[in-house]
């Protein structure tokens, strides 16, 4: 551990000393432009702003959809998975600290349900180094968020909904921003972002960011007696986690040309990772790793081309074209068991989970292609088509001479749309789409109860979607919107073939399909100093064939996580947000959601006996939930230019089973009890925020916080975070 920890902390440092001498050079730059016009929105706001002008057109659009500003978020310790919590009936789970397993909900839709971009990209099967509890928030400049039904542009195979992470598009001719953080559990962060635009069209930009953390921070649960074998599961004692580091480091490099007769954008890029990862515990948390490990590097080059009036007038086309190569390590080699005090003894046979030192290597490339004709004003067609195939090959690093497995496991995905939007004026929007779904599988499939023998099996799949949404939007600040998708997801590639470690795949899923449906009325008001928002959304998906993930008990009492296919599930929810701004000096605001998500199948699955949890809500899913925020500024303080931010924001999360509720003696005994959680923030920023300071207090009672399958996160935690930006 302790190489792994210098190496990372080294590549931090070093990334905040060329801060430092960035921020020195750049200031001392003669030739440096100047913007007397310089946007201090940035520096001046540490509000989570859910709704703004600048993010106008995304809410005004047809689609349930919101778009969250990462502004004033850049000079602290927060994600871009911090700031995506608050959107409307978005919820981030995390099953642990830093670099833990991260997965989206949103409404009531998790995981694999709720599909990811990066300016338009797909960033399935992109790993831990990019994962959006691991990306600082000023990688973007906002998030994008389409809940339920989805536009043809992102070629996604989601019903859950897209989250769309726009990049900013810097356009001053020499810029430079990054900050440092140290804080509680050895977290360090660092960050550094420069480039140039040339007055001939060319730009490049760097982009650097990494991570590290022990999380060594304190838990309450059940610990394993070495004597007895024995876990008393009603004794919990507080422990420190000792296996759990995590680091990462990404440097994105790209460059390219802006403003051609030929290309509006073409850039070519290239970015590598390298990530860390101590095992502390399986996907449950009685089970305890001492030595399980996994790391990784990864590197994708990718091209982005735009080009509007592309052969005739009002034709946009957009493409995006990506390949991604990682090579993961999974290392479970020790041969000695561990508890949760610390203490060891010896195993039969080595491996804590399974003996097992293994690298995956994984291929996958993707294109998206968009055309986009606007024609007589008011109708624009869209036709999308994205291609995404993937190939994993397993090499066994046991054995004195490595050897690959048998058979490589791959996918092939192509998903293509049309779509049709008529918006005869700023009030109405109309838009009817349809789309086609293809997946090809190939891989190995047991031939014995064992596992001892395998073969190489391939199937295919296809199916059509369709749907349409409508927007109207009232001259005296109301928008009323509805919308409605039949939608189909197709499974992904963990849930096919896992992780290799502790994730188990399922060939045979088969796709899930879902009628979803999206009501929602929003209002605006601005009034001198004043201003509202408010958004109201009903929400109905009634999925089949539902991709669920469960628990799957192992000998000797360890467990994995499976996936399965479930007939019915039947959504019906609620969500609310708000927000009220007084000039430049207050903003509170906050979000509601209550989601009940319901096992929809009368009988057992597969015969005609009755299902005693019909009706029940699904297991292992928060079903509500609500966040809320104040932000006080002071501008002025020390100086014209100068501003200091206070905000205070906490999050509720209600009690939900891990297990069916109805079933079992002590159902209390699988309950994730209520949780609230508080954090506080001091921003200080001088010079229009050329340079500022934040302190940051997260669980601020500490609180006792939980889970997937009730994994216990960080208790309270401090930190400090040094920026500039120019």
């Amino acid at each position: 551990m302790t190489s792994n920890s210098n190496f990372y902390h080294i590549a931090i440092l070093v990334s905040a000393l060329v801060i430092l001498t960035s921020a020195e050079a750049f200031s001392r730059n003669p030739h440096r432009q100047h913007n007397s016009h310089r946007d201090t929105t940035a520096t001046q706001l540490k509000e989570f702003v859910v709704t703004s002008n600048r993010v106008k057109g995304v809410r005004a659009s047809a689609f349930n959809a919101a778009s969250v500003s990462t502004k004033g978020l850049e000079g602290t310790a927060s994600s871009i998975g911090d700031a995506l919590g608050k959107a409307p009936g978005m919820k981030l789970r995390e099953a642990g600290g830093a670099g833990s397993d991260l997965s989206i909900s949103m409404d009531g839709f998790n995981g694999k349900h709720v599909k990811v971009f990066i300016d338009g990209v797909p960033q399935e099967g992109e790993g831990a180094a990019m994962a959006l509890n691991n990306i600082p928030a000023d990688y973007a400049e906002r998030i994008e968020v389409y809940r339920g039904v989805v536009p043809v542009q992102f070629g996604a195979d989601a019903i859950g909904g897209v989250v769309n992470i726009v990049t900013a598009k810097r356009r001053k001719s020499m810029f430079a921003s990054g900050n440092y953080t140290a804080g509680s559990f050895n977290t360090h962060k660092g960050n550094l972002n420069f480039g140039q635009n040339f007055e001939s069209g060319l730009r490049y930009e760097i982009n650097a960011f990494g991570n590290w953390s022990d999380n060594n921070y304190r838990i309450q649960t059940s610990v394993e007696d070495f004597n007895t074998g024995a876990i008393n599961r009603r004794k919990k004692e507080t422990v420190t986690r000792f296996n759990d580091a995590f680091g990462n480091v990404a440097l994105q490099a790209k460059v390219g040309v802006t403003n051609k007769p030929w290309a509006d954008r073409l850039f070519f890029g290239l970015r590598g990772s390298q990530t860390y990862k101590e095992i502390q515990n399986g996907v449950r948390q009685e089970i305890v790793y001492g030595e399980k490990h996994r790391h990784s590097r990864a590197f994708s080059p990718w091209m982005e081309y735009t080009k509007r009036d592309f052969f005739t007038e009002g034709l946009q086309f957009d493409a995006n074209l990506r390949y991604r190569y990682s090579g993961v390590e999974n290392v479970d080699t020790a041969s000695r068991k561990y508890n949760w005090h610390g203490e060891s003894a010896p195993l039969n046979s080595p491996g804590e989970q399974s003996y097992l030192h293994a690298k995956a290597i994984n291929h996958n490339t993707i294109g998206n292609l968009t055309f986009t004709y606007r024609f007589a004003d008011a109708h624009t067609l869209t036709l999308n088509n994205l291609f995404n195939s993937f190939e994993r090959s397993n090499r066994n690093l046991l054995t004195p001479v490595a050897s690959y497995d048998e058979f490589n496991k791959s996918t092939l995905k192509d998903i293509a749309g049309l779509s049709y939007r008529y918006a005869p004026n700023s009030l109405i929007s109309l838009t009817a789409f349809g789309k086609g779904y293809f997946q090809h599988l190939s891989g190995p499939v047991a031939t014995t109860a064992t596992a001892s023998d395998y073969r190489l099996e391939s199937r295919s799949t296809s199916s059509i979607g369709y749907g349409a949404a409508g927007s109207y939007s009232f001259p005296i600040g109301f928008l009323l919107k509805a919308s409605y998708e039949k939608a189909l997801r197709l499974p992904s590639i963990e849930e096919l073939f896992g992780n290799e470690d502790l994730e188990l795949g399922e060939f045979s899923l088969r796709p899930e399909s879902s009628h979803n449906i999206n009501l929602g009325v929003g209002y605006n008001l601005n009034s001198g100093y004043n201003s509202i928002s408010a958004d109201l959304g009903l929400i109905y998906r009634d999925t089949r064939d539902y991709i669920q993930r469960n628990l799957l008990a192992l000998s000797g009492g360890k467990s994995a996580a499976s996936y399965t296919n479930y007939g019915r599930v039947l959504t019906k929810g609620i969500s609310l947000s708000a927000r009220y701004n007084y000039a430049r000096l207050l903003s509170i605001g906050g979000n509601f959601s209550h989601m009940n998500i319901l096992d929809n199948m009368a009988t057992v699955q597969g015969t005609s006996a009755s299902n005693p949890s019909y009706r029940e809500r699904i297991p292992n899913v928060p079903w509500m939930f609500a966040d809320f925020d104040a932000n006080l500024y002071w501008h002025g303080l020390g100086g014209k230019k100068n501003t200091m931010t206070l905000t205070y924001d906490n999050r509720y999360t209600h009690s939900f089973s891990y297990y069916a509720s109805n079933i079992g003696s002590n159902p209390a005994d699988y309950m994730v009890p209520n949780q609230f959680s508080h954090n506080l923030t001091l921003s200080y920023s001088v010079a229009n925020g050329r340079y500022g300071v934040s302190l940051e207090c997260r669980n601020l009672t500490d609180a006792a916080l939980y889970d997937n399958f009730s994994l216990q996160k960080p208790g309270r935690a401090f930190y400090a975070t040094l920026r500039f930006s120019m």
